[in-house]
């Protein structure tokens, strides 16, 4: 019985081993790739970037929030570039979430459609952008 729970233990740490190795050679392959270069200079060249789809109404929502307090977002549709889904699953592999839209600000992620809400309703996000609101409509 002993010897059958080591052979037991060996192999799912063999098999632990092998999953994270690959993990880690996706995560290298995936982070020089033209999508991630592509994210990573979005991120870093625009004051405020949305990753969004052009057909989702949490995106719009987003959107919204930014034409409410006359920012103009730097918006990458996904559903309209072919690589879009490969951005999609890069997003998820920094930030833990597929979901869109996916905001930052500043080179900082925001979140999705409900955190921006939350902030634009805060103060928050006006905060971060660096400007003044005077009054503002609820979404």
């Amino acid at each position: 019985m002993a010897a059958t729970t080591r052979r037991m233990v060996t192999t799912a740490m063999l098999v632990m081993m092998v999953a994270a190795a690959a993990a880690s050679l996706y995560w290298a392959e995936a982070s020089t790739s033209p999508e991630a270069v592509f994210i990573d200079k979005t991120i870093s060249s625009n004051k405020i970037v949305i990753f969004s789809k052009s057909y989702c109404p949490y995106c719009r929502r987003a959107k919204a929030v930014f034409k409410e307090l006359n920012q103009v977002p730097y918006v990458v549709e996904l559903d309209e570039r072919d690589d879009g889904s490969k951005i999609q699953d890069i997003l998820n592999n920094m930030i833990g979430r597929r979901t869109v839209p996916q905001v930052f600000i500043d080179g900082k992620h925001l979140g999705g459609s409900d955190d921006t809400v939350e902030a634009y309703e805060s103060g928050k996000l006006a905060r971060l952008l660096g400007i003044e609101i005077e009054d503002k409509d609820d979404l």
